[in-house]
């Protein structure tokens, strides 16, 4: 876009600037403008440049008492003064119109420019500014006491009203340039990191003046120009706009327009490496030749436009010369790492096959050796207090809740202690050993499923179990040991996201059935019942003679043998008071005695309670409430806080809910055995050969598990720095398969849903940001101490029972649903699905919208739905001996997807595979998807987000 005048050469003019720095940089030299590149810095050898803080004072009470005053202030986006008001308007994009730039352009043409000045005081800065030509010896004396006033800031500390500082109009001496005590005080100057800049725009009208006047200065050496500025930042850049009175706001939109152009990021570059007036009106024509423009009449010019959720690539507005020596290697990436942000597989030293035996796991050992130290240094912070806080909740829910879905799979065989121990040991080990110590173990959804089908097995040819389980798990140990020393764990690379988000459904889905289930059991257990009703009853609590509390409930008696056998911890049948408990209300010894009803209303009430408080503390931490401190700090303990709570409403109510079963003695479950399982028991010889075949199942499963966990947790996007560890990972689960075998513990890999938790609760953002600019993702914090911590809490709440036995379950099984609603509505399918109910016109505007038809899309997600509930019928059938095969066939259906769908199409909903990937030129799939194509294209590839795709936010 070129405006009149913008063609002339300027060279009258020219001779009034003082030039006094070469640019530094050339066509080759790949310097870049500061801003949130897409590629490597470090490849194009990008200096960084100081964040900037631009402010506009506005010259206003002319002719009575002239007075400078803070009108605007920029980072990124514009805030305004609501004079009105007395505050600071919020962040907003900065609009301006274009005669502004065109005035603007033209008044620093015929202008002085200072490039370098060498001026070390505000003083100085005046002397040099007021040495235009056609400025008369008065008419210096009077810009240079109008310049050198304090002007007012509206500064609003934490403590303290808004307050303006006060307004000289007399010279200021060398100690009134001292920034004011507001300056120091003022909260913003936290928000800058260290080595940030400041640049003023002084514009207004002056009735002395008999032709505009215009100075762009920019100093050599940043300096603190006293109170000036509002935040005591040293100075770079400087601009005057003075003028004699016009009609209209003509100077303050010029001066805006100056802000609006040195909060560029592409200007700023420019404007730094200027050499000439020359350099500075062409980084002004660079910035029109971007702008947008929106035509009259469509929008209102008074609406303030929200900043965006994420900024945009600064890729595409490189410098030429740099785009044109840096291009070809940036388009030998491949389409799809640009576009969703992912590892390069071919690329990764971790996936890639050594040619010798348990040649991967040398390599892991020695990769993670030496962040070993830092792995407990990175640990002293805040942040992990509250990730050990909430993930230790959440994995004794886990293993709770599994421990007594197990115990009641396997008739009692395991249960709950059992699940204690086992997560406590074999975790603490994974965390001091593992390459990936951020994973968590526990027992999980698809392994349970199996331990149930093995239990079955047993019963029904009348096997002794534990000695059974034994084999199997010495032979899973012996087929995990041969899948690390062949590194298997390389074929993680053809998990694209299909299978990763199949199996993240599932296991999220796992975790809801077992939350609602175990609430659907406490309502059959309970039931609710009008009074008179045949089966309304009471439940009793009243000491035994031992002094422990024991609870009894009486009921319909032909109910009474099932709620018996139910695994909730409720009932001691061998303290059973007399039935007419119920009528009479009461118990000789004295119990607290609540009606059936209240059990099944309150736990619900509880179970809601602990889920709904926890998604809306979760929602409280993006919203607009409260300070961000308060917002972080909420979302943290979210869990936490929503437990505490639960408990205090049901110890301020009496509330006679189900409570915490912790075991109070150091004992196996299953009565009779020790805590060494028999290698044979009652069973022949041969078994230990004939475990081998269920074996081989389980290590599939085992395989899956735990390598789409890793997968998921390894993304290039948490911008891990410590690497993965698949091969070290598999053999750490191995080696503890037979320690948990020959204890009679569970079995564990890496839970998928309890991992992602621990890895968002350990994210680390950004803290120095523009205004209204969200944090930016920095990666996660790796350590091992938190992980540690959780599992030795865990041993510990074995001998914690009388302060844990307070917490009630339904409390648990709200965050237990909490987790997998969390988890479930984070993946890309959820979001598939939900378009399949949403009328194309409502449609949200996702990319890959854009790129792939309606139809394609929909026949995608109804392949993967069909997936998950095949998996899940497989589940929850006899059947389901061969569901570790139907996980790995998950791998299959995507590989024959490239039979139905375009490798364009896959790109956008999915990845490529391996071979497909090498087999793509380095022009990409098709030529509108190369970085050549057009624009529009080119901006949406280098637009998409590089945040982790599945999550489960803590916040």
């Amino acid at each position: 876009m070129k405006l009149p005048g913008q063609e002339e050469s300027d060279l009258s003019s020219a001779s009034e600037n003082v030039p006094t720095g070469e640019l530094d940089s050339g066509p080759g030299s790949g310097l870049s403008p500061d801003g949130p590149l897409d590629i490597d810095s470090r490849e194009l050898e990008v200096p960084k440049d100081p964040p900037l803080f631009i402010q506009l004072n506005e010259l206003l009470g002319w002719p009575h008492v002239p007075e400078w005053k803070e009108t605007g202030r920029w980072v990124l986006f514009e805030e305004k003064l609501e004079v009105g008001a007395g505050r600071w308007s919020a962040p907003h994009v900065p609009t301006v119109a274009l005669p502004s730039l065109q005035k603007l352009r033209s008044l620093l043409a015929k202008g002085l420019v200072l490039l370098d000045c060498p001026a070390l005081s505000l003083q100085e800065l005046a002397e040099q500014v007021i040495r235009v030509e056609s400025l008369s010896p008065e008419l210096r004396g009077k810009l240079k006491a109008l310049l050198l006033q304090r002007p007012q800031h509206l500064i609003q500390t934490p403590c303290t009203s808004p307050c303006w500082g006060s307004a000289h109009s007399r010279e200021a001496s060398q100690e009134e340039e001292a920034p004011l005590k507001e300056q120091h005080q003022n909260p913003r100057r936290q928000k800058f990191p260290a080595g940030a800049e400041a640049g003023a725009v002084l514009a207004g009208q002056l009735g002395f003046l008999e032709q505009p006047l215009g100075v762009f200065v920019r100093l050599q050496d940043p300096v603190v120009l006293g109170p000036l500025i509002e935040v005591p930042l040293p100075s770079r850049f400087f601009c005057l706009l003075l003028g004699p009175p016009t009609l209209g706001r003509g100077y303050h939109e010029m001066g805006r327009a100056m802000a609006i152009l040195l909060s560029d990021l592409q200007f700023q570059w420019r404007v730094r490496r200027a050499s000439s007036l020359h350099d500075l009106l062409a980084a002004l024509d660079a910035f029109l030749e971007e702008v947008t423009v929106l035509p009259p009449g469509r929008w209102d010019p008074t609406a303030r436009i929200p900043p965006p959720k994420r900024l945009p690539s600064e890729h595409k507005r490189l410098p030429s010369q740099l785009r044109v020596a840096k291009g070809p290697s940036l388009r030998r990436r491949t389409p799809a790492e640009d576009r969703h942000g992912r590892r390069q597989r071919a690329a990764n030293p971790e996936l890639r096959r050594t040619g010798r035996l348990f040649g991967g796991l040398v390599q892991d050992v020695r990769r993670k050796a030496s962040w070993y130290p830092s792995d407990f240094l990175d640990a002293l912070h805040p942040q992990c207090f509250s990730a050990v806080l909430y993930i230790y909740l959440a994995t004794i829910t886990n293993a709770i809740t599994f421990g007594g879905l197990l115990g009641e799979a396997t008739d009692g065989a395991q249960g709950v202690l059992e699940s204690f121990l086992g997560t406590a040991v074999t975790g603490a080990a994974f965390c001091l050993t593992a390459g990936q110590p951020l994973t968590i173990l526990s027992s999980t959804g698809p392994v349970l499923v199996f331990e149930r089908l093995l239990f079955s097995f047993s019963r029904d040819h009348s096997l002794d179990y534990l000695p059974f389980r034994l084999w199997v798990g010495i032979w899973v140990a012996i087929f995990c040991l041969v899948l690390v020393a062949t590194e298997a764990s390389v074929l993680v690379r053809y998990f694209t996201r299909f299978t990763e988000e199949g199996f993240c459904a599932l296991i999220s889905l796992i975790f809801i059935y077992d939350a609602v289930g175990k609430m659907l059991t406490l309502t059959r257990a309970y039931p609710i019942q009008r009074p008179g009703s045949p089966t309304y009853g009471c439940l009793c609590q009243y000491p035994d003679p031992g002094g422990n509390e024991s609870q009894w409930t009486s009921t319909n008696p032909k109910d009474r043998d099932d709620i018996l056998s139910m695994d909730l911890g409720l009932v001691n049948a061998s303290l059973l008071p007399p039935p007419e408990c119920a009528q009479r209300g009461g118990h000789p010894r004295g119990p607290s005695c609540h009606t059936v009803p209240d059990v099944a209303f309150f736990s619900i009430l509880l179970f809601l309670t602990s889920f709904l408080f926890a998604m809306a503390l979760k929602h409280i931490k993006t919203s607009r409430f409260f300070p961000s401190v308060v917002r972080k700090m909420l979302g943290d303990f979210s869990s936490v806080l929503a437990i505490l709570l639960g408990c205090g409403l049901d110890a301020f109510l009496g509330l006679a809910t189900p409570k915490l079963m912790v075991p109070r003695e150091f004992k196996p479950t299953l009565p009779g055995r020790g805590w060494l399982v028999s290698p044979f028991g009652a069973n022949p010889w041969w078994l230990s050969v004939a475990a081998a075949l269920p074996a081989l199942l389980l290590s599939i499963l085992i395989f899956m598990d735990q390598q789409i966990t890793g997968v998921i947790l390894n993304r290039a996007e948490y911008r891990l720095r410590k690497g993965a560890g698949f091969h070290l990972d598999l053999f750490c689960v191995a080696v503890l398969m037979p320690l948990t075998s020959a204890l009679g513990l569970p079995w564990y890999v890496s839970a998928t849903v309890i991992s992602l938790a621990h890895m968002d609760s350990l994210r680390r953002e950004s803290r120095a940001c523009a205004p209204g600019e969200a944090p930016s993702f920095l990666g996660i914090r790796e350590q091992r101490l938190t992980g540690l911590a959780v599992f030795i809490l865990t041993g510990i709440s074995i001998f914690l029972a009388p302060i844990l036995k307070f917490i009630p379950m339904p409390l648990l099984y709200g965050i237990f649903l909490y987790m997998g609603v969390t988890a479930i509505s984070s993946i890309q399918f959820t979001k598939r699905v939900q378009l399949l109910l949403i009328p194309a016109k409502h449609q949200p505007d996702l990319l890959f919208l854009r790129h792939v038809p309606l139809s394609r899309v929909h026949l995608f997600t109804a392949i993967q739905l069909a997936c998950l509930g095949l998996l899940w019928i497989i589940k929850s059938t006899p059947a389901a001996i061969i569901f570790p095969i139907m996980l790995l066939g998950l791998v299959g259906v995507r590989k024959a997807l490239e039979w139905v769908f375009s490798p364009q199409e896959l790109l956008w909903l999915d990845e490529l595979m391996p071979e497909k990937e090498r087999s793509i030129p380095e022009s990409g799939v098709e030529p509108e998807c190369s970085f050549s194509g057009s624009d529009s294209e080119d901006s949406e590839l280098m637009y998409q987000p590089k945040a982790p795709e599945i999550n489960i936010s803590v916040n």
